[in-house]
């Protein structure tokens, strides 16, 4: 399998502005989103081959406290929509540990979901759909259905366009009372939580001025025009957060 030419979750394929500006290296910060620092020699942002399969050692971190993070407000039953499922790390662990519901991972990436089918063929979990692509700034998503969205690490690594057409696909195929969950570093009152994810903003913003650290007052805004409201934020590891919305009815 040839090597991703994007390593990190592409919901939106946006050209890359600045693509020779390196990202800041901060040896002394932990970051946990999934673009951090260039290493030839570990992949392009840090993915690593592993028995075979392309990983990456952020996903392996924060996969189990997302996980706790999301467990209670999922449904009983139904389809978990995954946007953005880059290696397919979290949708095999979720689907593990949850078999009774159904995930349907998703990337506009054709090297990330060629390594998420991968993943998934090796795990022989049967309660996971084989990816999709699915590009959020598209006016159409394929034919899909949702009883809960999930989106890890991916509005920061996109335009703003991207989180607004997220909440606008979500609203499309989500029912009232849906879950609709983001994790990622985010800003609080316009100000970062964290010296490291102020320094891995500007790094983003390096990149690719059209990214960057969201900040949660935005997104909620956001997400109340179509027709989310806000019911939980929870505090994770590496200054991160998981952010829990509710379909209105």
């Amino acid at each position: 399998m040839a090597g991703p030419r994007r390593p990190w979750p592409a919901a939106a394929l946006v050209p890359l502005g600045h693509r020779a500006s390196p990202l800041v290296a901060l040896t002394a910060v932990f970051y946990d989103p999934m673009m951090t620092t260039p290493d030839s020699a570990r992949g392009r942002y840090g993915e690593t081959l592993a028995e075979g399969l392309l990983e990456s050692p952020a996903a392996e971190r924060n996969k189990e406290p997302i996980l706790d993070a999301i467990r209670s407000r999922l449904p009983d039953t139904g389809v978990v929509l995954e946007i953005a499922s880059g290696t397919g790390q979290h949708v095999v662990h979720f689907a593990r540990a949850l078999p009774v519901l159904i995930w349907q991972p998703t990337d506009a990436d054709d090297d990330l979901r060629a390594a998420a089918t991968e993943r998934i063929r090796a795990a022989g979990l049967s309660n996971v759909r084989a990816p999709l692509r699915l590009d959020v700034l598209a006016p159409d998503w394929p034919p899909t259905e949702a009883d809960a969205i999930v989106c890890i690490n991916m509005i920061h690594i996109a335009p703003w366009s991207a989180t607004k057409r997220l909440m606008d696909g979500a609203s499309r195929l989500m029912r009232p009372g849906s879950p609709l969950f983001l994790y990622g570093p985010y800003k609080r009152g316009g100000r970062h939580t964290a010296p490291s994810n102020e320094a891995f903003d500007e790094s983003l913003r390096a990149r690719n001025p059209d990214w960057g650290v969201r900040d949660l007052d935005e997104v909620e805004r956001c997400a109340e025009k179509h027709g989310f409201s806000l019911v939980d934020v929870v505090a994770m590891p590496a200054n991160n957060l998981t952010v829990i919305f509710e379909r209105m009815g």
